[in-house]
């Protein structure tokens, strides 16, 4: 396996903020994560603060195995601010398998925004930042046929998109009765398949 292409696929999967409109924005959701269907790790988001002034926590932890041996290991954290729909700030460390990142960065000019999934206008993007880098990303959205998730052991009607960016194809899934993100499957080189589903219900943080 080009562990060094899934890591290239975990930037843009990773620091990923996600949210609804209006004031049931702020919660905490878990994610798992899976590679061709065997678990390899976790993602947490936390979001907080209101509409007009949100933050973002994000913290993923993944590490892939061989007959049990770890063969690649990915640590990712982020720190996102936001002013209504676009990002003022962030903030990342990143491990991917012993190659270390560091960005800080400002948004003041534009209007930017990150991959921010919780965000309607997300699908409208040409554009978008690259949580690892902080480098602009050029993405095209196409809209997919509903499918049928598992989400928790139970099905789950979801409505999804396909993201195009330069070098990876993600396809976004959301909840069909409620909006709410619930998972996102990314091809990866060598016909390898990066999953996410939600394994905890998005609950509001005080």
């Amino acid at each position: 396996m080009k562990q060094r292409a899934l890591g290239l696929m975990l930037a843009l999967v990773t620091c990923l903020a996600l949210a609804q409109e209006g004031d049931e924005e702020a919660g905490e959701w878990h994610f798992t994560a899976t590679l061709d269907g065997k678990p390899i790790g976790t993602h947490r988001f936390v979001v907080g603060g209101t509409a007009a002034t949100r933050s973002v926590d994000s913290r993923a932890l993944f590490t892939v195995r061989v007959l049990g041996i770890p063969v690649y290991r990915y640590r990712h954290q982020a720190e996102e601010r936001w002013a209504g729909d676009c990002l003022r700030e962030l903030r990342a460390e990143t491990d991917d398998d012993g190659t270390r990142q560091q960005i800080a960065q400002r948004f003041d000019g534009d209007c930017p925004m990150s991959f921010a999934y919780w965000n309607p206008r997300l699908v409208k993007q040409q554009r978008l930042i690259d949580p690892q880098t902080g480098k602009v990303e050029p993405v095209r959205f196409e809209p997919l046929p509903d499918a049928t998730l598992e989400v928790r052991g139970q099905p789950v009607r979801a409505r999804g998109w396909r993201l195009q960016a330069a070098q990876q194809r993600i396809r976004i899934w959301y909840a069909a009765d409620s909006g709410r993100w619930i998972g996102l499957d990314a091809d990866t080189k060598g016909d390898r398949q990066l999953s996410y589903r939600l394994t905890s219900p998005a609950r509001s943080t005080p």
